[in-house]
């Protein structure tokens, strides 16, 4: 009996907190870190009397997100009340939207499984974010609740049923974020929540056209949680479906510590909710000159910026998504590179932000915003060092102690290239090097001339370290080469 195989079917709800000023429908500050329950007032409290005003900005941001993600904007949007009850929800209902969203019927072009791929997004909404209920941390078993993001703005962005794989939701994710960073409406910012997401997960028999039963997954905080809990509630329904086990409707959470996903209660459909229009704000009307006004401001974004740089720099399509997945990275590219640069300059400077510059600030956990003054001195020690002013290990020590010193970066950079002293590039000295290590080196010749390449780095390597890491490799490696062929 042969055994059936499945698909998987993968739609994702995602919630990106606007960065205004204030909260959505209030003057409270909507800051991230504050103490608990600091940036509170009568509307997040849901104090008698309070009603709620719509924070302009949210709007205009929301229209921002739905003309960088191919959306529509609607003239007419509607808030409704959806009704449920949990205990860091002071109204015992959200202000969100329901029938009449402000953006609908768009798409991202992701890299699928099979090459490039359209990925549908059915609606963006606007609403209110809940507060968060802390369970335990208040010693003795008690729960507490911090209410400073009641209030908080934030647009759902719901996927189609597109994706066919945990790699397909991760890059749908991925660009999205891009997006959103580009246009300024988000930070982007996984593990502070200010960017999260739910996973809708079925699978079906291949070449059936009905859906399977789905169950949505909650609490990932990571592309890698993501990923991994989207494979393993796909291998968990695919088993059950062979044993011939009923999948339930479900919302589940993601287990980091024990990998797996657990049943949290059941899914909740539209009509659980109860919705209906909110009776405290009216229908909002949105003009088409205000549409476009928005239009105009809408940058470069992230897959035309990757298109652009492959033609104009002959980038790869690696390194161009690379760079252009955080406008920071692209800001300091573009910034400081020279408007005639050719493509190999391009592609240097490129690469040495990407794997020495962030690589440094990965390192040490140095902001970027000390970085950025001190990006001139940086783009004078790559020239140095692809120059080969500079040695590998003169470039690592430079770097390695400019970010670990707390002073300003960029007089610790200018200090050290200072004395960095000179690279050896005397051929002379060189070639008396190379030719004393091929007389004591006889298997190593032989193996280099059987065609064991490799071992032109031991070669240089070995003049290298006889010069402290202050060689110049190109210039080794050349003499390396004239004196072994």
């Amino acid at each position: 009996m042969a055994v059936t195989a499945y698909e998987a079917v993968i739609g994702l709800e995602v919630h990106a907190q606007l960065r205004t000023h204030s909260k959505i429908f209030s003057s409270m500050s909507a800051q991230f870190g504050a103490e608990a329950n600091q940036n509170v007032g009568p509307v997040c409290l849901a104090l008698p009397g309070a009603l709620p005003v719509l924070n302009r900005e949210v709007v205009r941001m929301a229209m921002r997100a739905g003309l960088g993600t191919n959306c529509q904007i609607s003239q007419n949007t509607v808030f409704s009340r959806k009704n449920y009850v949990y205990p860091d929800l002071p109204k015992g209902y959200q202000i969100s939207q329901a029938d009449q969203p402000i953006c609908q019927h768009g798409w991202l072009d992701i890299a699928g499984d099979n090459g490039p791929k359209r990925a549908k997004i059915l609606r963006i909404h606007m609403e209110e974010d809940a507060g968060k209920s802390m369970h335990g941390s208040g010693g003795n078993g008690q729960s507490l609740i911090n209410l400073n993001r009641a209030g908080v703005p934030l647009i759902e962005i719901v996927g189609e049923p597109d994706l066919a794989s945990a790699d397909e939701a991760v890059a749908y994710l991925r660009e999205l974020r891009a997006i959103l960073l580009y246009l300024g409406v988000c930070d982007g910012n996984l593990e502070e929540g200010s960017f999260r997401c739910d996973a809708n997960v079925s699978v079906r028999p291949i070449g059936q056209a009905e859906l399977g039963t789905r169950c949505e997954i909650k609490n990932m905080n990571s592309f890698r949680s993501v990923k991994d809990a989207v494979n393993y509630e796909i291998a968990r329904q695919i088993d059950l479906n062979l044993q011939g086990e009923r999948i339930v409707q479900q919302t589940r959470l993601w287990n980091q510590e024990l990998a797996r996903t657990e049943a949290m209660r059941s899914k909740e459909d539209a009509h659980d909710y109860r919705y209906f229009p909110e009776p405290d704000l009216p229908p909002l009307r949105i003009e088409l000159h205000e549409i476009e006004e928005i239009r105009a401001t809408v940058p470069e974004l992230p897959a035309a910026k990757r298109a652009r740089y492959q033609q104009q720099y002959g980038m790869s399509a690696t390194l161009a998504a690379n760079l252009c997945e955080d406008p920071e990275k692209v800001q300091a590219f573009e910034t400081h590179l020279p408007p005639a640069a050719l493509p190999e300059d391009a592609q240097a400077w490129a690469n040495f932000l990407l794997a020495q510059v962030l690589g440094a600030v990965n390192r040490t956990d140095r902001p970027w915003r000390e970085v950025q003054p001190a990006l001139p001195v940086l783009l004078q020690i790559c020239g140095r060092w692809r120059a080969g002013e500079l040695s590998n290990k003169m470039l690592a020590e430079i770097l390695q102690s400019a970010f670990a010193n707390p002073e300003s970066l960029e007089i610790s950079l200018k200090t050290l290239l200072a004395g960095a002293g000179a690279v050896v590039s005397d051929s002379g000295q060189i070639a008396q090097l190379v030719d004393d290590l091929i007389a004591r080196s006889p298997k190593e010749v032989e193996k280099f001339k059987a065609g064991q390449q490799q071992m032109l780095g031991f070669f240089v390597g070995q003049v290298m370290r006889a010069l402290q890491g202050k060689g110049n490799a190109q210039l080794i490696s050349q003499i390396v080469r004239q004196k072994l062929i």
